[in-house]
């Protein structure tokens, strides 16, 4: 069996069984006997924890507030008005990991972006939810979570089942199964780009500290064995590459660490800072770290990246909680043409047209010429009712 087809006997299962089939696939796939798929938001945190969640919150809705789409309309020529206005969506469905770790940052953000677009309704999945999740969802607004996760879920939020309602979107980030079955169901449901394990790309040149950068690698390599992290130096290679190794044995997460590296690392020398951005184009990553003396300036170059940190101070960890960004990222070389989470993702866009009397009379030879070149006689005549008039 492979993981598609695995994938896709769980949805079909969960289209046919509803909530049976995910009390089943709970017992059988996490261990976990339900008495009930729903948990209310909200649990006991410490307030250490507590603060940290409310500032990743009020940084999160102040930029998604300024990231928020707005309703444009033009004149085309007298008298013909088109324009676009962004429309929420009606319910929105997270999903929040629980395998090797639990991620109430990634609840936050989706859930805190879909409230700012205006989305009436956000529920969560996730399996095993923690008590840090469950309090993230309330202090998010979250309506409804349930504790299931998987294809399983993601099938749920796609057809709707007894007790958990259908959604217009799915959001966040899941492993290979919750992977496949976004893909599987994307001509039922929506959901943003295919996110798969972490990716760093480093540009460092003589003014980066080896410390620095070496906490970098260590953190974003802990999140995935599968975790792919580059290291592109324009000098000082080895002593990035040994403040890692130096690091490492200290690490709780170690293992998962040295085989990311082992497997997926790359330390390499770039010959210029051209050629090192040229590569992170070429890859697309999802995270890119700029540690180098002019980073504004580097910047400029970058085309192909999820998300871009300038300068060494700016931490990719900031970006993963507090600073207002969205971590929920593209991976995979989607950076070519996907973006990162925000606002505009949880809006639909409704085009409208408005002509003026004058400018019906004046549109109506020439759309009826185009309809004859397409062989289109009702629409031609549907344009010549207005001539003269």
């Amino acid at each position: 069996m492979t993981i598609a087809t695995d994938a896709a006997a769980i949805i079909a299962r969960v289209r046919e069984e509803g909530d049976k089939a995910l009390f089943a696939l709970a017992r059988e796939l996490d261990g976990a006997t339900l008495d009930a798929l729903e948990v209310p938001p909200g649990a006991a945190i410490t307030p250490a924890l507590h603060d940290a969640m409310a500032r990743a919150i009020k940084n999160l809705r102040t930029a998604h507030e300024a990231f928020a789409p707005r309703a444009v309309e033009v004149e085309t020529e007298p008298g013909v008005v088109v324009g676009r206005r962004p429309d929420p969506l009606a319910r929105v469905g997270i999903y929040a990991p629980g395998g090797r770790a639990t991620y109430p940052s990634s609840l936050l953000m989706g859930a805190i972006p879909a409230r700012v677009a205006g989305v009436r309704e956000v529920i969560v999945c996730s399996p095993r939810p923690s008590p840090a999740l469950l309090a993230a969802a309330k202090l998010a607004g979250v309506d409804r979570v349930f504790a299931i996760g998987g294809a399983g879920a993601i099938a749920a939020m796609a057809y709707g089942t007894e007790t958990i309602p259908r959604v217009d979107k799915i959001v966040g980030p899941g492993n290979a199964y919750v992977a496949e079955a976004k893909l599987q169901l994307a001509g039922v449901v929506a959901s943003e780009a295919p996110a798969g394990p972490s990716e760093l790309f480093v540009i460092a040149d003589e003014t980066a500290d080896p410390a620095i950068i070496a906490r970098e690698v260590l953190a974003q390599a802990e999140h995935d064995p599968r975790a792919i992290v580059t290291v592109a130096a324009l000098s000082g290679l080895d002593r990035i590459r040994a403040a890692v190794y130096e690091l490492l044995p200290f690490e709780p997460r170690r293992d998962i660490i040295a085989e990311s590296l082992a497997s997926r690392g790359e330390f390499c020398t770039a010959p210029s800072l051209d050629a090192a951005i040229a590569l992170a184009n070429e890859r697309a990553p999802e995270h890119v770290l700029l540690a180098v003396a002019e980073p504004q300036r580097a910047f400029g170059a970058i085309r192909n990246a999820g998300a871009v940190f300038l300068g060494q101070t700016s931490s990719v960890t900031f970006g993963d909680y507090l600073v207002g960004a969205n971590h929920v990222l593209p991976t995979g070389g989607l950076a070519r043409s996907y973006s990162g989470l925000s606002t505009p993702d949880f809006v639909r866009w409704t085009t409208y047209t408005r002509v003026d009397r004058a400018a019906a009379s004046r549109l109506a030879a020439d759309t009826a010429v185009f309809a004859e070149a397409e062989g289109l006689s009702a629409h031609a005549s549907a344009a010549r009712i207005w001539e003269g008039k």
